[in-house]
């Protein structure tokens, strides 16, 4: 009998967990698959694991203290050894795009510390080409609509994120813009592109980060994708 979860996203994130070990400064991520890792963390923590960790967001963090997990400041990290979160859509080349869950920035400013990303998502997830999930910007919200002209200009239709009639506002203060582009032909063009304009912060284009990328299956299988 297989005991195993058949939630793709909980299979593909505790998997992910098997590679903290004791010692280790972890990455927590944010959102649904995120989620699953936090709570198998909780569970190693429980039954003895030893670790230092830092959250993507305020969601993550709160998640993290009732688990017990054992916080620590930034201002006492020198080196994350690995960070584990999830995508919104992952090319062949491990290009990710993210930012779905409104914690792109932090996201970012972690996985670029960390000596090893891991990426968990569910077969959707996995595409040919990036795109058909509206990728999130990030920006300052003086003068947003002047950003979200610039960024139409580079060929896509941003739209300011709502959440109950009211526009979304980051754990940092910010809008988020999500932009339709159809499909990302060239991401890191488009991502220089995008960071180049006055009052965006960051976008949802992760290229280059990934170590390791975790897909779970809706037959309760899990793999770890191979770099094209």
């Amino acid at each position: 009998m297989n005991l195993k979860s058949s939630n793709p996203k909980q299979i593909a994130a505790e998997q992910a967990v098997e590679y903290i070990q004791d010692g280790m400064t972890v990455g927590l991520g944010t959102g649904s698959t995120a989620y699953w890792a936090i709570q198998q963390i909780g569970k190693k923590v429980l039954n003895g694991l030893q670790i230092k960790a830092v959250a993507t967001s305020i969601q993550s963090e709160n998640l993290a203290k009732e688990l017990g997990i054992p916080l620590i400041p930034f201002s006492e990290v020198e080196e994350i050894d690995v960070t584990i979160d999830g995508a919104d859509e992952v090319d062949g080349a491990w290009n990710l795009v993210k930012g779905g869950g409104g914690a792109l920035l932090r996201e970012k400013i972690i996985a670029s510390s960390s000596k090893q990303l891991i990426i968990v998502v569910d077969e959707s997830k996995v595409v040919t080409h990036l795109g058909k999930f509206h990728l999130p910007v990030e920006v300052v919200k003086f003068g947003f609509e002047l950003t979200r002209n610039k960024l139409s200009a580079l060929g896509c239709e941003p739209k300011l994120r709502m959440v109950d009639q009211q526009p979304f506002t980051t754990d940092n203060g910010n809008y988020i813009l999500d932009c339709d582009f159809k499909q990302i032909n060239s991401p890191s063009e488009c991502h220089d592109a995008i960071n180049n304009i006055p009052g965006v912060v960051d976008n949802g284009l992760f290229i280059g980060m990934a170590a390791r990328v975790i897909v779970g299956y809706q037959d309760g299988s899990v793999k770890e994708l191979k770099l094209v």
